[in-house]
């Protein structure tokens, strides 16, 4: 099927983006993507998770006249996927070994009358001869490959069936065909180009950065004191922790039980029927913990998940990036915390080698950029994301424990050098970090006594420092070349450079104590909603989404619970203009949430906040999540004395000057910026004139930053940034930003 005149298509797929969906507009490349798909030309998306991939596929299947099959490797990402559609009022089913004969012949029989645009397999469906006699009676437009990485030998899930998918190819020519996943390094792109003989410019790679995902990286010391502490700062919120095996999952899981914590249990040492059940009372809000192998999450959509712990080392550096990509997906903050112990390691390289040869070099490869992601003393990201094949060039994200950890001189650390250098060697240079630790700090363990470790002149001499204290400066100690660590063992061995420590010739520079805090809250990203009407929107939520047999996010993510709690809409044009509400979602839903919205509204007496003058609220931090997952501590709207941003956007649009008000207050430009950024924000108005004339850029710049804010959206700043090569400084893009804003109240638009 040749597709002529794509201008109007695409315009219908913007209609289609809004009305069925709820969307506003497209994020970063889906408009192209879409566009390059309906002119049929095959298709490589490389998208993060939480992106907007499968809107790539979805948009394009409604528009087309024939059917969209969708090869996905689990039952349920497909019963998701289905789940959701339906609830959008796009007709979708998935044919697969969970149904009943009578399911399977009534979808069957769907799918002839051709009443289904969307059609979900897994490969050894798809290669059935019923299923292959199904397809070749009907007019096939698109073809698409979810989690496309495994088809690839040099991608961390490889899956020979998918290599099969080329046969399909051939038996339907007409159809477009379009490769889909979230981890795919340059190698395992070229493999999917060449296996599935794609045009090599009809690939489209989205930044692989996650901006919402806060990364942290712990020396593991005790991993359940450790796991205990930072679930507290998630009360009642949703999260996954990934153990290395089955027996550590049932230890952890049983001790957080104990505890009290609402949890279960996943791996494949289960029954399919008990990790069936796990997995939907995690889906479904009933359970808010799950702990799990990494059997889990590949087929969710689940998109609160507040957090992700890895109590264990991943094996490589893509499994990790895939996990962590499950936190997060409404674009809210989320906190990803990896436990480190270089032990771990030994266990990862173990199951290497039991791999062929060729696996065993690219495991090993895996494994090595997984170690500088965790070893880096510099942003997080750098490492993670240029993995990928993206440049990264952002010298601090500010969402990372190394970008916000505070930046202290490095010390004189010779002596502490010294004594942990002096007991490896005495120890005859054959046991790890812990061990070593053990002997420094006086332990009296069954291994020291042993070895006759108690006897040696370095015992009990680092008393002085925590355990904790001394695993961050042995890590030191190897970054800086003074010992090396088997990676099979795990044992440590000097270097020369070591020899010239003891000596004193060379001093060693560092610091003592690693900052552990747990970076969260950033104050730009405060955001004030009603939280007594959250909670009221979610109960009702919960209670439509189980009469419906759905997850609570099928009916209403909470990004979109957010917005009806900070704009108050009162009518249905109102409810219509928010994220993720479309016409079916309103026609099912629209009234119920409506009326509980004026309800609350006359009791409180609110009134209705016009979208159009008002940014898109910004996500939560921390502390708001906490506060709506606690009933207890939230506080009805109350009102309030003004508050300083108040009274900084007031002066300021009364006449004074930028200047004056950094006086007046005692605040720097970039806080009387914030300020006046959220008072505009706030549906209020400020003068644009100053603004403009703050800048110290020459005009070609201020043009140049003014016509990137226009090209790319108000949404965020990073953006703005990366789009301008990180050439003009982030204060100016700031003010120019809040001048555009300024200007354009009444065109603004928000992005999604």
């Amino acid at each position: 099927m040749k597709i002529e005149g794509s201008a109007p298509l695409i315009n219908q797929a913007q209609g289609i983006l809004k009305k069925t969906f709820g969307f506003d507009c497209f994020r970063p490349l889906q408009k192209e993507i879409i566009h390059n798909i309906l002119k049929k030309n095959d298709t490589l998306v490389i998208m993060p998770t939480g992106g907007g991939k499968s809107l790539c596929y979805q948009v394009p299947a409604i528009i087309f006249q024939g059917l969209t099959i969708v090869v996905s490797p689990l039952i349920s990402l497909m019963k998701d996927q289905v789940e959701q559609l339906r609830e959008n009022g796009v007709k979708a089913v998935s044919l697969n070994s969970s149904l009943s004969y009578e399911q399977y012949r009534n979808t069957v029989a769907g799918i002839m009358k051709k009443e289904v645009k969307l059609l979900y397999l897994a490969p050894e469906t798809l290669f059935k001869e019923k299923t292959l006699a199904l397809l070749s009676s009907l007019k096939v437009d698109c073809l698409t490959i979810d989690e496309a990485h495994c088809i690839s030998e040099w991608g961390h899930d490889f899956r020979p069936e998918y290599r099969k998918i080329i046969e399909i190819r051939h038996k339907i020519p007409s159809a477009v065909c379009i490769a889909l996943t979230a981890t795919a390094t340059p190698q395992v792109r070229k493999d999917i180009k060449d296996i599935l003989s794609f045009n090599q410019a009809n690939e489209f790679i989205a930044s692989f950065n996650r901006e919402n995902l806060f990364l942290q990286v712990l020396p593991k010391d005790d991993p359940f004191s450790q796991s205990l502490q930072f679930l507290k700062k998630f009360p009642n919120q949703s999260g996954i922790i990934y153990c290395f095996s089955r027996k550590q999952v049932d230890e952890l899981y049983q001790a957080l039980q104990d505890e009290g914590f609402s949890v279960r249990p996943y791996h494949a040492g289960l029954s399919e029927k008990e990790r069936t059940q796990n997995q939907e009372l995690f889906i479904r809000d009933d359970v808010q913990i799950i702990v799990a192998t990494i059997a889990f999450g590949m087929g969710i959509n689940k998109p609160n998940i507040r957090f992700i712990i890895h109590y264990d080392l991943p094996k490589n550096i893509e499994t990790y990036y895939q996990e962590i990509g499950r936190a997060g997906r409404d674009g809210l903050k989320a906190h990803c915390l990896l436990l480190f112990s270089y032990g771990d390691i030994q266990k990862i390289k173990y199951f290497i080698t039991q791999k062929s040869e060729q696996e065993q070099r690219v495991a090993n490869l895996h494994l090595s950029a997984l170690l500088r992601f965790i070893e880096t003393d510099t942003c997080r990201r750098l490492p993670l994301i240029t993995y990928f094949g993206e440049d990264y060039a952002v010298p601090k994200c500010n969402a990372c424990d190394n970008c916000l950890e505070e930046k202290k001189e490095l010390i004189d650390i010779t002596i502490p050098a010294q004594k942990f250098l002096s007991c490896v060697k005495r120890t005859g240079e054959r046991f790890g970090t812990n061990h070593i630790i053990d002997v420094l700090r006086g332990s009296q363990s069954q291994k020291i006594l042993k070895f006759n470790h108690q006897k040696l002149s370095t015992y009990g001499i680092g008393k002085d420092f925590s355990k904790k204290q001394w695993f961050h400066l042995s890590r030191q100690f190897i970054q800086r070349g003074l010992m090396t660590q088997d990676m099979e063992f795990g044992s440590l061995k000097l270097t020369p450079k070591a020899y010239e420590v003891f000596k004193g010739t060379e001093k060693v520079l560092g610091k003592i104590e690693q900052k552990q805090e747990e970076y969260f809250q950033r104050k730009e990203d405060s955001f004030e909603y009603d939280q007594g009407l959250f909670h009221l929107l979610r109960g009702k939520r919960k209670e439509l989404a189980d009469s419906a047999n759905v997850p609570p996010y099928v009916v209403f993510p909470d990004k979109t619970l957010i917005e009806m709690a900070f704009f108050f809409p009162q009518s249905k044009g109102s409810l219509l203009n928010l994220y993720g509400v479309g016409l079916a979602k309103f026609e099912k839903y629209g009234n119920i949430f409506l009326n509980i919205i004026k309800q609350y509204c006359q009791e409180h007496h609110l009134q209705e906040k016009p979208r159009r003058m008002i940014s898109r609220p910004r996500p939560m931090t921390q502390e708001q999540s906490n506060r709506l997952a606690n009933p207890s501590i939230i506080n009805s709207s109350k009102p309030v004395s003004k508050r300083k941003h108040v009274l900084v956007g007031e002066a300021y649009y009364e006449g004074a000057s930028i200047e004056g008000i950094m006086t007046k207050f005692g605040i720097k430009l970039d806080t009387v910026l914030n300020h006046l950024s959220k008072y505009l924000q706030e549906g209020h108005q400020i003068r644009s004139d100053e603004l403009l004339k703050l800048s110290t850029l020459p005009a070609e710049q201020k043009n140049l930053v003014l016509k990137t804010i226009d090209q790319i959206g108000t949404g965020f700043l990073k953006p703005i940034f990366e789009a301008l090569k990180g050439e003009i400084d982030y204060t100016e893009i700031k003010i120019l930003h809040l001048y555009y804003l300024s200007t354009h109240r009444e065109m603004m638009k928000d992005e999604v």
